[in-house]
This record gives C-alpha cells, sequence and structure tokens, in this order.
C-alpha cells in the first residue's frame, strides 16, 4: 500500500484501505476524547476536588461535634455541680440586712485576738457586675501574732472578707505594732438592686 496512490477526499473515505480507516476513527476518537475530557470532565473534576474539601470540613465538624454529644452526660453533670458550688459561694455573700452583723463580726474578730481598734471606718458601698463591696478602713494597734490571729479569725467567718493595703509599723510600745489596712467584705446584688 503507498500513501501516494490515497484519494485523501473526505467523501472517498469508504475507500480508503481498512488500516487508513481504522487510523482515521482512531484519530477522530481521540479527538472527540479530548474535547469531550476537556469540555465535560475538568470541570467535574473541579467540582470533586471543592466537594472533597467541604468533605473534610464537615467531618471534622462532626467528629467535633459527635465529641461533645459523647460527653454531654458528663456536661450536664459538671454544670449541675457548678451551679451548686456558685450557690453555695452566693450564701458567703451577706444580703443587705446582714452587713451589720457582718460589721460587728469583724469587729469581735479582732478584739478576741487582743487587738485595740484605733480606727474602724465602714465604707460606703461600691456596685460592681453582681456584688457590691462595703469597705472597712481599720488602724489596729497589736502584736505580730495577735495580727495573724485576727487575719485567722477573719478567714473562719462564714462569710467572705478580704484585706488590701495592709501596712504595719512599729508603734514603739514594747513591741507593739500598728496595722493599717481595709478589710472588704462583698454582699450579693438582689434584683431590685441592681
Amino acid at each position: 500500500m503507498n500513501l501516494d496512490d490515497i484519494n485523501w477526499d473526505f467523501n472517498e473515505a469508504g475507500n480508503w484501505p481498512f488500516g487508513v480507516k481504522i487510523a482515521a476513527i482512531a484519530l477522530v476518537s481521540v479527538i472527540l476524547m479530548g474535547a469531550w475530557v476537556y469540555y465535560d470532565t475538568l470541570d467535574q473534576l473541579d467540582g470533586l476536588e471543592k466537594v472533597e474539601k467541604t468533605e473534610i470540613t464537615l467531618k471534622k465538624t462532626f467528629e467535633r461535634k459527635q465529641a461533645k454529644a459523647v460527653n454531654l452526660s458528663a456536661y450536664k453533670q459538671q454544670l449541675k455541680d457548678m451551679q451548686k458550688q456558685f450557690g453555695a459561694m452566693l450564701q458567703q455573700l451577706p444580703n443587705k440586712t446582714q452587713i451589720a452583723d457582718l460589721l460587728v463580726d469583724v469587729s469581735q474578730a479582732g478584739l478576741a485576738s487582743g487587738l485595740e481598734f484605733s480606727l474602724f471606718q465602714p465604707g460606703g458601698e461600691r456596685r460592681k457586675d453582681f456584688y457590691a463591696e462595703k469597705p472597712i478602713k481599720l488602724t489596729v494597734v497589736g502584736s505580730y501574732h495577735e495580727f495573724g490571729e485576727f487575719v485567722s479569725n477573719l478567714a473562719a467567718l462564714p462569710r467572705i472578707v478580704t484585706l488590701h493595703n495592709v501596712s504595719l509599723k512599729p508603734s514603739g510600745k514594747g513591741g507593739r505594732m500598728t496595722m493599717n489596712a481595709t478589710a472588704k467584705t462583698y454582699r450579693y446584688l438582689d434584683e431590685g438592686d441592681k
């Protein structure tokens, strides 16, 4: 078979030799498949890649939520425990009517420790988010150990009392010292107080 003897007119393709027909069909098939892949399949592959990325993100979200769901009963129990602890802490904050009793308790804690009060001056109440603090300026005279006992007595009170701005100075009276401090007590703000 000589390729120069073949009439390459497309209208005469039926008279081409069998091998040339097969080659032409294969070439046209390859061109059609290439065009089909280019125009249809590549877009689908891009879409598949985007969907696979979305799948990975959704799997991570699912795993995170599943881990939370598995521990849901533990979280609910932890929430109940925290609410119980919060209620117990709120009970340590006096209400408005108990502030006067608490001031007496602070004063008695100092006297029981053997301290002499030079100043016991309750200040005005300062409101915070859900509580109010009441500062009490204190100036007391006593020994170092009496101050320690006083702080211990304050810590033993059923209500919260904290000491701030503590300063100790010798008072010159046989080992006695003067302590200046601000004791703060706190109370929970009721709905009507806010």
